[in-house]
């Protein structure tokens, strides 16, 4: 058994929009990782059962691994797509905002979602959820969008319409979102519900190789080379940095998700707190950050870099150049010794 968190006033209202809806369209954030196509794909899954039209959107394209997983050749990029996609939200008679807190989330399909008439639905467990949707289901505290999903699924009575395939993707954005169950995952509950997933069939370790290693040549290649050569570690300061330029990147052939799990290698080294990897970008620095016990990551990318995420974990963004991003973060260490680890 698990506890009934979610609101009975959210579950009355979405069984409502679900009773009245035919066309339904899902949509995540922008780089979508494995627990928003996850959440997105299952989703669509359960309700393609109950004989719903529903259409899966993806701001932009998905890594190829996260391609790989049940029911992803189906997923609308808008990258690629877009009037396709804004046609989907424009004409849809009900839509899931997954995994993401805010309509800029979506990057360049933001317009069409708020200009859509139909009800959203929001679920998510980012904190400070903007006040964009008709249903607002938020759970900062829980790992995983997909884990916040399927609680949601069970309370509209749904779980018989879980199989394999649905299970198997649930499974992998709460794995993909805790590292393989090996950080924010200390909810007694969470191991329930993925007891819960493999009785449903859930492929895990199908999930584990594909996820977590399943690795081309060349992506190995970059990340041994960021490691050896690139790597900046100041125990006193509790930080590691990592930077790539986009001529570093091409060199080593790189490809959307080859550098997804690099920022958290630093934090093995004793003292290391917090790691921050930075990636040239053709428009900007791509800044990701994970952490260990109680440091707020989330709160330094907030602050600093214009992005946000979860306390261990998230991510922003730096415009100027690949050394003035990495210099903005060293003049940082000193304050965040001193504000986060020292007050301890």
């Amino acid at each position: 058994m698990i506890s009934r968190i979610i609101k009975d006033e959210n579950v009355r209202r979405l069984s409502h929009l679900l009773a009245d809806a035919t066309r339904i369209a899902v949509i995540c954030h922008v780089g979508p990782d494995g627990d928003a196509v996850g959440s997105s794909l299952a989703l669509a899954s359960v309700l393609g059962r109950l004989g719903k039209d529903v259409r899966c959107i993806i701001p932009d394209p998905a890594s190829a691994l996260l391609m790989q997983l049940p029911g992803a050749k189906e997923l609308v990029d808008a990258a690629r797509h877009p009037d396709f996609a804004r046609t989907l939200l424009r004409d849809a008679d009900l839509i899931f905002c997954l995994d993401f807190n805010e309509p800029k989330r979506v990057d360049r399909m933001a317009d069409a979602l708020l200009a859509a008439t139909a009800p959203k639905v929001m679920i998510d467990h980012h904190e400070n959820p903007s006040d964009f949707a008709t249903v607002a289901i938020s759970h900062p505290d829980m790992a995983a969008t997909c884990y916040v999903l399927f609680r949601v699924l069970c309370r509209l009575e749904l779980l018989p319409y879980i199989d394999s395939t649905a299970a198997t993707l649930l499974l992998a954005g709460i794995l993909t979102d805790t590292g393989g169950l090996s950080y924010n995952s200390s909810d007694p509950e969470l191991f329930v519900v993925v007891a819960e997933l493999l009785r449903h069939g859930a492929d895990k370790n199908r999930l584990y190789k594909l996820l977590f290693n399943t690795v081309s040549e060349s992506a190995m290649r970059l990340n041994a080379y960021a490691i050896d050569r690139k790597l900046e570690v100041d125990t006193d300061m509790g930080a590691a940095l990592i930077t790539l330029s986009r001529g570093e990147l091409n060199r080593y052939h790189y490809s959307k998700g080859d550098t997804e799990a690099l920022v958290n290698k630093p934090l093995a080294i004793p003292g290391v707190v917090y790691s921050c990897f930075m990636r040239e970008e053709e428009r900007y620095i791509k800044i990701s950050m994970r952490s260990q016990g109680d440091f707020p990551v989330n709160e330094i990318c907030a602050e600093h870099f214009g992005g946000g995420g979860h306390i261990n974990a998230a991510g922003g963004e730096f415009h100027g150049t690949l050394e003035e991003a990495a210099d903005a973060f060293r003049a940082l260490m000193a304050e965040n010794k001193k504000k986060y680890i020292l007050k301890k």
